[in-house]
């Protein structure tokens, strides 16, 4: 069952970010469909957050996009190589939002192998938060899009973890954010190989 608009206008972004873990993200691209179990993510709490684009109400071009109402996709890019797929949560111009950081290919598995040019028994074909989006097809043109929608879209396959199958860990790749760089709100399935960090904490 697709998600309906009124989850994603939850302000406790942890419990969104945890909640996300289990469904299913999906893509539609030139009538191929691909999708895949969300495995990891991250949460990002806004304005107050050192390690978000919104981080003191910073609206910009790029950051626009997290200031609308939850329910749509923030994609950026990354290094200026990864598109990187987000949660846009919250009511309007509050800019929570969750990370994507990885999948495990579930639908269009060949479709996925040829765009990561590898075999899904690769646990890299779709770890990380670049190679999940990439997994999926998703680039800048997904940016806004309606998480409700037929282009991008996530479902609820009733598959759920108990709080002992999830490991917490701080974010990966955000020193520049000083203290809040410690905070624990990295989420990863224990014991899939589709994560992009070593599954331990």
């Amino acid at each position: 069952m697709k998600l309906n608009s009124d989850y994603y206008l939850n302000e406790d972004v942890i419990s969104l970010a945890k909640d996300l873990l289990g469904k299913v993200l999906y893509t539609k691209i030139e009538g191929e469909i691909t999708a895949g179990v969300i495995t990891e993510t991250e949460a990002y709490f806004g304005i107050k957050d050192k390690a978000s684009h919104a981080f003191g109400s910073r609206r910009t071009a790029r950051t626009e996009t997290m200031f609308a109402q939850g329910g749509i996709a923030y994609v950026y890019l990354c290094y200026g190589i990864h598109n990187l797929f987000n949660v846009v949560t919250s009511p309007k111009d509050n800019p929570n939002a969750v990370l994507v950081r990885s999948i495990e290919p579930l639908i269009g598995v060949e479709i996925i192998e040829e765009r990561r040019s590898m075999p899904r028994t690769k646990a890299a074909i779709s770890a990380g938060p670049g190679s999940a989006a990439k997994a999926l097809g998703i680039d800048r043109t997904f940016n806004a899009k309606d998480l409700s929608g037929d282009e991008i879209w996530i479902e609820d396959h009733q598959i759920y973890f108990n709080p002992d199958q999830i490991s917490i860990s701080p974010r990966v790749g955000v020193a520049y954010a000083q203290e809040h760089a410690l905070l624990p709100l990295r989420f990863f399935v224990k014991g899939n190989k589709y994560v992009s960090k070593p599954n331990k904490v």
